[in-house]
């Protein structure tokens, strides 16, 4: 293994290796381990230490709840709190040179996922790039998220915080500007990076934004999922010391019992552990804190995929035998989620079917589809680029729509569609089956990440090798369409967009 040269860090030594071109440093701590009383507790700050910190290996991933997307990517490997706060680094060189930042923060629905994940491998984006690529880990579930009296809310948040942080003051002898650093991230992540930007504690640490596929935030926070956890293991709510000496296992497993009973019985939240508005870290819902111009400075790139909810129906086998009739009671109860009533739900209903009465005479569920994929992503989109562009003019709206080959093409352009192509790591083992492959797949992925990378170094997503990405405003909604072929389209879907008019706001 070629060694790269020691690094001086603020917290101590470090010692990664070269690849391909790239230095490569993984697994160092940006926080102490949360264990024992510092468990259920804000990140703290670890002790410098005193050898030179091994950065050849992955730090092992957070305890994490179980998702149906485990069927599809997998389980993480190694477990564990100790030592889980880390973050691993890409860069181009540890030279004088200061380039751009991108802090990758992962999805998962704020229960399972981690920095090391194969898919989000740095070295194409920083290679390719001139930049340099940080992931990171951070508290998911129940232990970044419990929502009790008497504890510190949306630990998980703080944790990235302190992560951003750590990379505002030690990237430099990475090779990076801690001046110009964009944070990026999918699913929760694209929540989470929406959200960094309402946390006063977040503030100057970041510039940019990309958000991928940000799912919609529910303005109340949730609670019944931290009450039902403490009954589960028998401890009196709020009780955080008894909490604190379960083992972790322990506590994953009561975890997953409590979501899938919740999901039987129709009673699951969007995101049961999520970030909650605590007056205090998150002062207020973050879609009100755009429209007041917090992170006003701050250039937005933002969007989604175009068939996100196939990722859920097509997963789920009560999907395939759904019939028409069934259609108005399935989307009430979805639509109920955000309190939405059964007669506007009854209303949105019948305009997808009018709408899209041409194009499902075959296969009428991808009406449920495209209500689902609108109703938790594309108008949340909408929401957060409306809100935005109020205050900064720098604000770009995308649409990927390169389908998956995966279940016979069932999936279509699903939810997590897009992130290797942002990554380059279309090569990583098995990922064909489910991204597809080909020239085709290749030069959209050059493109991707081209864009991605021009928006780190200037906020604006423009290059050579596509039609000119003009800015997103109210009066043409022009949106970059991503996929085979790049293309600028005005008013995507306006009609299905105005059925929601008055509704998903915070």
């Amino acid at each position: 293994m070629n060694k790269t040269d020691i690094i001086e860090t603020k917290s101590g030594k470090v010692q990664g290796y070269k690849r391909d071109g790239i230095q490569i440093f993984k697994g160092i701590p940006y926080a102490a381990s949360p264990v024992g009383s510092l468990r259920f507790s804000p990140p703290a700050e670890g002790e410098p230490w005193t050898n030179i910190h091994d950065a050849t290996k992955y730090g092992p991933y957070v305890y994490q709840g179980y998702t149906p997307l485990e069927a599809l990517f997998g389980k993480p490997g190694w477990e564990s709190e100790t030592d889980s706060l880390t973050l691993n680094i890409w860069t181009p060189n540890t030279d004088n040179s200061i380039r751009p930042v991108m802090v990758w923060i992962h999805g998962g629905a704020f229960i399972m996922g981690g920095g090391a994940n194969p898919v989000y491998e740095g070295s194409a984006l920083a290679k390719r790039g001139n930049v340099v690529v940080v992931t990171i880990n951070y508290r998911l579930g129940v232990l970044g998220f419990l929502n009790t009296t008497g504890v510190t809310a949306n630990i998980g948040m703080l944790d990235q915080i302190a992560a951003l942080k750590w990379v505002h003051e030690n990237i430099e002898a990475f090779g990076g500007d801690p001046n110009n650093i964009t944070i990026f991230g999918e699913s929760a992540g694209g929540i989470s990076v929406i959200t960094l930007m309402a946390m006063p504690a977040a503030r100057g640490l970041f510039q940019r934004v990309i958000a991928q596929s940000a799912p919609i935030l529910m303005p109340k926070p949730a609670k019944s999922s931290s009450k039902n956890l403490f009954q589960k293991l028998g401890i009196e709510e709020g009780d955080v010391d008894a909490l604190r000496k379960v083992p972790p296992e322990k506590i994953i497993d009561a975890q997953n019992k409590v979501l899938a009973k919740a999901e039987k019985e129709g009673t699951s939240e969007l995101m049961d552990f999520r970030p909650s508005i605590d007056g205090n870290n998150l002062p207020e819902h973050p879609l009100d804190a755009l429209k007041n111009g917090t992170g006003k400075n701050i250039d937005l790139l933002i969007g989604c995929n175009k068939d996100e909810y196939k990722i859920w129906t097509g997963l789920d086998p009560r999907f395939k035998k759904i019939k028409e009739e069934s259609f108005p009671g399935l989307v009430s109860a979805l639509l109920s989620r955000m309190d939405i009533e059964e007669s506007k739900s009854l209303e949105i209903l019948n305009i997808y079917q009018d709408t899209m009465k041409d194009m499902t005479s075959t296969n009428p569920i991808e009406i449920f589809d495209a209500i689902g994929t609108d109703f938790l992503f594309r108008i949340a989109e909408i929401r957060f680029a409306e809100a935005h562009q109020i205050h900064n003019s720098s604000v770009f709206n995308y649409l990927f729509t390169w389908p998956s080959p995966a279940f016979k093409g069932r999936l279509g352009t699903c939810h997590a569609m897009e992130l290797p192509f942002v990554f380059g790591t279309l090569d990583t083992p098995k990922a064909d089956l489910f991204f597809g492959k080909g020239p085709e797949a290749i030069i959209l992925s050059e493109k991707m990440m081209d864009s991605w990378i021009a928006f780190a170094h200037t906020g604006n997503p423009n290059h050579e090798n596509i039609p000119e990405w003009p800015r997103y405003n109210l009066e043409n909604r022009k949106t970059m369409v991503c996929g085979k072929e790049f293309k600028v389209v005005e008013r995507y879907l306006d009609k299905e967009r105005k059925a929601w008019d008055g509704l998903l706001e915070a």
